[in-house]
């Protein structure tokens, strides 16, 4: 066998090796400079656009049920007996009643495809979902339907099979951390890249940003969805950059002088190449932090009920985590000119989504949540005039069961998620409606019945949609080409046309 293999020597390797040997200061701006080797642009960018994606994920895994929920009698009256509903289509067990639904009822251009072929599939949105409900039935929102990590699709009778060459699972399946990991990475937990560091890798290397540190930002702390081979992922916090205190304090235990003299030693020259380095890279702290500032600087955040006390005029953001994250995004995309950034990939969070007990109350609680942050954000990228720019999606780390366990809902698979934007080919329905089905009944032949072929156990539902799609999708419309979206997406070249897999294509549609 031979030692190398010349499909994997590409550019992305050897930025990814290069990067891997960049451990001081010096070398990685040496690295950084790889980013600009002479290759085609893959960004069609015209001077002065913009363009950002922003990650909404909800750890712990959000249950789809009670979240783009059944709305047409016979899919209601499904959803209700296996929830533990009460009769007249009442609420019980972890079932709402279908009367709270009719202010969520989702009014989309076009009926969802239905696995069984039937046409009157109707859906709302959870109760507490008043925002994005808003934004769904003007076409500023579109629902992906049944969405979970795939190594390659997969049947029922293949995911029961075997053959795990042949039909591979995605590994640790139900796993918290591991489908987090693959969510963001396509990869279980220990990646160390993420498909929106990818993104950022090109665009560095496309010279896109004027500085590299505010390609990738995270207003929820590390996540590898926004490492690359040599994108940095950039921390703040929704109170502004992260600050090295005793160097930006206006003074040190009361003292001007003791601030100035921990300055001075941060920033001065060492002839000891580690003690260099350790000031290069402060020195790089503390200009981005100026920077950041900055840019903050023109949206200043005072939470408050008159206009003139908040950032934005038309967005009402709350106070809660997510509101705070996704308000910190709209400040720095606001500020996107003094960072220097024309394309940005921005990652914000919530958790609480492991509702194996009390699901119905704290699922509305973090449905309302996320349907308030979301449509804030909505409203302050029109008044910034970059709606058509800015796209928001949700992910999390799988669905849950169908079935109810008494109180809540076990770990799932597969699930729905949101995308937001102006750019969104709203008001409609992708992918596959899945039968409301908990049954493992099959045929004489042992074949599952269709309406028990889209679920793996309990109403797990097996996934018609795989992330990498989602993700491609997303990211074509950020910019990426076709034959930059394997180095972005490696799992990717097993879905599409190329694969021969139309029925799995990597464009979905929902981008305009």
């Amino acid at each position: 066998m031979p030692l190398l293999s010349p499909e994997l020597q590409t550019r992305r390797a050897f930025l990814r090796r290069s990067g891997q040997l960049a451990l001081t200061g010096t070398a990685l701006p040496f690295a950084l400079n790889l980013a600009a080797i002479g290759e085609a642009a893959a960004f069609n960018a015209p001077a002065g656009d913009y363009k950002a994606l922003v990650c909404v994920f909800m750890f712990g895994g959000n249950d789809y049920a009670n979240t783009v929920m059944a709305y047409d009698d016979p899919s209601y009256n499904l959803y209700n007996t296996i929830r533990g509903g009460g009769a007249g289509q009442t609420a019980g067990g972890i079932a709402l009643a279908k009367a709270a639904l009719t202010p969520t009822r989702l009014t989309p251009l076009a009926p969802p495809v239905d696995a069984l072929g039937a046409m009157n599939r109707e859906f709302a949105f959870h109760p507490a979902m008043t925002g994005l409900t808003g934004l769904f039935n003007t076409g500023k929102a579109a629902v992906q339907l049944n969405v979970g990590p795939l190594v390659v699709p997969l049947t029922r009778a293949q995911y029961n099979s075997n053959n795990r060459t042949l039909y591979p699972r995605p590994p640790q399946l139900f796993s918290h951390n591991d489908q987090q990991s693959l969510w963001q990475s396509s990869s279980p937990e220990g990646s160390t890249v993420g498909w929106g560091g990818n993104m950022g890798d090109l665009v560095l290397q496309d010279n896109l940003n004027s500085n590299s540190l505010f390609t990738c930002m995270s207003v929820s702390g590390n996540a590898v969805f926004l490492s690359g081979d040599t994108a940095l992922q950039y921390q703040v916090s929704t109170s502004g950059a992260i600050k090295i205190r005793p160097a930006t304090d206006n003074t040190v235990y009361g003292s001007s002088m003791v601030r100035s003299t921990i300055d001075t030693l941060l920033r001065q020259g060492r002839t000891h190449v580690l003690e260099n380095e350790y000031k290069i890279v402060t020195g790089r702290a503390l200009a981005a932090e100026a920077s950041v500032t900055n840019a903050l600087a023109l949206s200043p955040s005072i939470y408050g009920s008159a206009p003139n006390q908040r950032p934005f005029n038309t967005a009402q953001f709350g106070t809660d985590g997510l509101a705070a994250q996704l308000q910190m995004v709209a400040r720095l995309i606001k500020g996107r000119s003094v960072l220097g950034a024309r394309r940005q990939v921005f990652f914000v969070s919530m958790g609480g989504f492991d509702l194996h007990d009390n699901l119905v109350a704290q699922q509305t609680t973090l449905m309302s949540r996320l349907s308030n942050a979301m449509t804030a954000f909505y409203q302050a990228t029109e008044e910034l005039g970059v709606a058509n720019q800015v796209t928001a999606f949700t992910a999390s780390d799988f669905g849950r069961t169908l079935a109810s366990n008494g109180d809540g809902s076990d770990h799932g698979w597969g699930s729905h998620h949101m995308v937001v934007g102006g750019a969104v080919n709203g008001q409609r329905f992708y992918g596959v409606a899945p039968p409301i089905s908990v049954s493992d009944t099959r045929d004489g032949g042992g074949n599952y019945l269709p309406e028990n072929a889209w679920h793996v156990g309990q109403g797990r539902l097996l996934p018609r949609t795989s992330t990498d799609q989602y993700a491609a999708t997303l990211a074509k419309w950020f910019g990426v080409t076709d034959a930059e979206m394997p180095g972005v997406l490696p799992k990717i070249t097993n879905f599409g046309t190329a694969a021969g897999r139309p029925d799995y294509p990597t464009d979905l549609g929902f981008m305009q």
